[in-house]
């Protein structure tokens, strides 16, 4: 049915309604004026961000969250380039999102006009389909489109650009009906062939992660592990696709694995990944797997044919989503698993172990014992409380000793884009309020997307946010001392008081420098973000000599030391 006459900004809000939209992040532009009046009167909730890399991760972390694509608005050239962020995160990340960007008139098109940019050009690598467009009439077809393509195969992000003139055009348009995914589904043959190979097999490992998830299809893929007594390690980020606490959980597949882990997916006779990428994280540098044909029979599930064999000749690729794949599995007849059930058992103490407190602390390391922190953290957080994180050396103190309690309770980007944590936390808090929402953040990366706490006060998100101050961009510190030991150049930080920050943005904030102060500083963070709704920060500075889990940086440098010597 054709409507009366509409203006662009409207005839695309209408349809952001009919494709399921409850929520837009931006930062608002005069180049879609025209958007921003349709909204007033719209259900959809416009969230006003400080920054559009803030909204762009915002966004990012409800398509995470939701498995619906995350919507963006943001206005042209600085707001696009600052969006960026985001939608490289949520290429990596294989997750929904569509970025809008108002654009310079048709009319100025082409001459370098104010904020112009060619955005087919500057996103054509890192999104799914990038277009702009010129005619209010096509607004449906290609709102359509975009989220077709958003969330169909290896979900990501779309981008349209919106010229100004075009969203104060009328015109009368029918409008699309609501989109449909599409995933294809491993055929019965492909399943009896996974089967055929699991019988066989002495020492299989199941690998988890990427997109298309859901709770579902967790649930399924965990009667399939149960069934066949399967060990699952779960990749790079991916650490909430089975719950922690589950007897066939193993550990993390990324950075920092546990060795004992490395060595199991070394030494495996059959890899079953299903979802991830495998890539450079999850891999460790493409070592765990050799390249292009890998030591293990592997048998790999991806929503993306082109991902297939792109980088690993697996012995069966299937071109599936993880519902599709899960459902299947969990309907397979089990095979014998008395060759390897033991191996769960055992794999599963070699993580209990590897999440012992570690001898950095057991020793003294300082006043402030960031095992214990975690530890204080599981004791007294709900088990569907929601962790997020950024990039850092920080984040491996929850990727190691935080137990996750399934999906979705781990939001961190696997593109390794700093500014994440704290966005992503204030997102979690806003979709879902009443969800506990913790965040770790370095104090770097705080301070590249901080100012979304004053997002969090305005819409009465009490996210919890755990700023790890040491002064420094401590990854970069690290790799420094490996490399040019003693010689530091450009990782050290003059850091504000982040207590006193938060309580300036209307927050709660304390400092936290004896292992003994964070409980009770807990405790009166989640009292005060329960009942006042607002977001919590709890500093908690540390001695930067306590670099990660494993080593400090002096053992670093000197290491590094005695090796040039040595030369």
């Amino acid at each position: 049915m054709t409507h009366p006459s509409r203006t662009g900004g409207q005839i695309l809000v209408d349809a952001l309604h009919i494709h399921g939209v409850d929520t837009a992040f931006g930062v608002p532009g005069e180049s879609y004026l025209d958007v921003l009046d349709a909204l007033h009167d719209s259900s959809i909730r416009f969230v006003i961000n400080r920054q559009e890399g803030g909204a762009a991760f915002m966004a990012e972390a409800y398509g995470k969250m939701t498995g619906k694509p995350g919507i963006c608005f943001v206005t042209r050239g600085p707001g696009a380039t600052n969006a960026s962020i985001g939608v490289h995160t949520a290429y990596q990340d294989s997750t929904p999102m569509i970025l809008f960007i108002g654009q310079v008139g048709s009319d100025f098109i082409d001459r370098e006009a104010f904020q112009e940019i060619d955005y087919r050009r500057m996103f054509g690598q890192m999104a799914k389909w990038v277009t702009q467009i010129d005619r209010a009439d096509r607004i449906p077809e290609y709102i359509a489109r975009a989220f077709q393509v958003a969330t169909s195969g290896r979900p990501g992000p779309v981008v349209l650009a919106l010229p100004e003139d075009m969203l104060v055009q009328t015109a009368q348009v029918a409008d699309a009906r609501r989109y449909q995914p599409v995933q294809a589904s491993p055929s019965s043959a492909q399943i009896d062939t996974l089967r055929g190979m699991l019988a066989q097999a002495k020492r299989p490992i199941v690998l988890l992660g990427g997109g298309t998830w859901n709770d579902q299809a967790c649930a399924d893929l965990q009667r399939f592990a149960e069934a066949n007594h399967l060990p699952v390690g779960c990749t790079f980020r991916f650490q909430d696709l089975l719950d922690n606490a589950h007897p066939n959980y193993v550990g993390d597949v990324g950075i920092g694995i546990n060795p004992k882990l490395a060595a199991r997916v070394k030494e495996a006779d059959l890899v079953i990944a299903i979802g991830p990428r495998l890539g450079e994280m999850t891999t460790s540098g493409y070592s765990l797997l050799a390249s292009p044909v890998p030591r293990q029979r592997l048998v790999h599930f991806h929503a993306d044919t082109e991902e297939l064999g792109s980088v690993y000749q697996a012995d069966l690729m299937v071109a599936s989503g993880a519902p599709q794949a899960c459902a299947m599995l969990a309907a397979m007849e089990p095979v014998d698993a008395s060759a390897w059930a033991h191996t769960v058992e055992e794999a599963k103490a070699d993580l209990a172990a590897y999440q012992q407190q570690p001898p950095i602390f057991r020793d003294g390391g300082g006043p402030l014992d960031l095992w214990q922190v975690v530890q204080e953290l599981m004791a007294a957080l709900p088990r569907d409380t929601i962790i997020t994180n950024g990039a850092g050396n920080y984040a491996s103190w929850a990727h190691r000793f935080y137990r996750y309690g399934g999906m979705r309770t781990q939001l961190a980007p696997t593109n390794g884009a700093m500014g994440y944590a704290v966005p992503a936390g204030v997102a979690a808090k806003i979709i879902d309020p009443q969800r506990t929402v913790v965040t770790f953040a370095g104090d770097g990366e705080y301070m590249m997307t901080g100012q979304e706490l004053a997002t969090a006060v305005q819409y009465k998100a009490g996210v919890i946010i755990l700023v790890f101050n040491n002064n420094m961009f401590g990854t970069i510190r690290m790799h420094q001392e490996r490399d040019y030991p003693g010689r530091v150049s450009g990782t050290e930080l003059a850091n504000p008081d982040f207590a006193a920050l938060a309580r300036a943005y209307g927050g709660h904030g304390e400092v936290v420098e004896k292992t003994e102060e964070f409980a009770p500083a807990l405790q009166r963070a989640v009292e005060h973000a329960n009942a006042h709704q607002l977001p919590a920060v709890i500093e908690l500075r540390y001695d930067g000599n306590l670099i990660t889990p494993n080593a400090t940086l002096e053992t670093i440098r000197k290491t590094a030391e005695a090796a040039k010597a040595g030369r």
